[in-house]
């Protein structure tokens, strides 16, 4: 919604990058920008315990926020939002390190980037979500929510798997490979990028479908297709895992399923008003370096 904005500026949430006590510095000096225009932060309490802070539970936060903060990489914005998803509440994500596709917000532009949300110069992207759920064969299901892909592929690395694939219950395609990538356009710029798969512009609405590394004479191509269809995959005898977003594995047995599609809600991710993500696919990709 491109007239989304923030109905209170009081509160933010924040996680830090997992690992990083080193982070510590520029949070303070973060949470230091903030006070000084009357916005309290509260800190996730396991980020707190990492740099030895005072901290929130992870729920109260979100309860009490009302908009979240990333500090770290893309990674820890990913996390962050489907942690805090069905919360409602944007996300703004601080780059500690190099300019991201997600968190693009770097550590110098923090302070004037928190005078143009005062002023409500800022806009909220909503990004499609993944919604799906693994389906054991005892018929227990195992919910999931994803912003970027889910993966299916072998716990062992060079191991083949075979993932036979349904759209709206209407069988498919059979991907005999290193695995498939089910991707939302936003994450179409990571694991599916580096798979052969296409591009995506971010606020489009669908899946990409990408094999990895196809065993098959017949040449497998990427797919994309409206994310109102539902996908459900299974691997036979093969052992595979689901990995959603790169982060969290689902260990997938004979007669198990994995069900996809796309959530009712998107992401909401706090972005500066003259983001142009066709610039930041130049400065990540270095696409058109020989014509300027």
């Amino acid at each position: 919604m491109p007239n989304d904005k923030l109905i209170r500026i009081q509160t933010a949430g924040m996680i830090l990058k997992p690992h990083t006590p080193e982070i510590k510095e520029d949070y303070c000096r973060i949470r230091e920008s903030f006070r000084l225009r009357g916005i309290r932060v509260l800190l996730a309490e396991r980020s707190a315990e990492m740099i030895g802070e005072s901290g929130v539970a992870f729920g109260e936060m979100c309860n009490e926020a009302d908009f979240l903060i990333s500090l770290g990489g893309d990674g820890t914005l990913l996390s962050l939002v489907r942690r805090s998803y069905g919360t409602g509440k944007p996300v703004l994500g601080i780059n500690a390190g190099n300019l991201g596709f997600l968190a693009d917000i770097r550590l110098e532009e923090i302070e004037g980037f928190i005078d143009r949300l005062l002023v409500g110069d800022y806009r909220i992207d909503d990004r499609m979500m993944i919604e799906g759920y693994v389906q054991r064969s005892d018929g227990n299901k195992e919910a999931f929510f994803a912003l970027n892909d889910v993966v299916i592929t072998s716990p062992k690395p060079s191991r083949m798997v075979q993932v036979n694939a349904s759209i709206d219950g209407e069988k498919f395609n059979s991907y005999r490979g290193d695995g498939l990538i089910i991707s939302t356009p936003t994450g179409s710029t990571a694991y599916n990028l580096a798979a052969g798969g296409p591009v995506i512009y971010p606020l489009t609405k669908a899946f990409i479908i990408t094999p990895v590394l196809a065993h098959s004479l017949t040449n497998q191509r990427p797919l994309v297709v409206p994310a109102d269809f539902s996908i459900g995959l299974d691997t036979e005898k093969y052992q595979a895992i689901a990995v959603i977003d790169g982060q969290d594995e689902y260990t997938l047995h004979e007669g198990d399923m994995v069900y996809i599609m796309g959530a009712r809600v998107g992401a909401r991710l706090i972005h500066r008003t003259e983001r142009n993500y066709f610039a930041i696919l130049r400065d990540k990709l270095h696409w058109g370096e020989k014509l300027w």
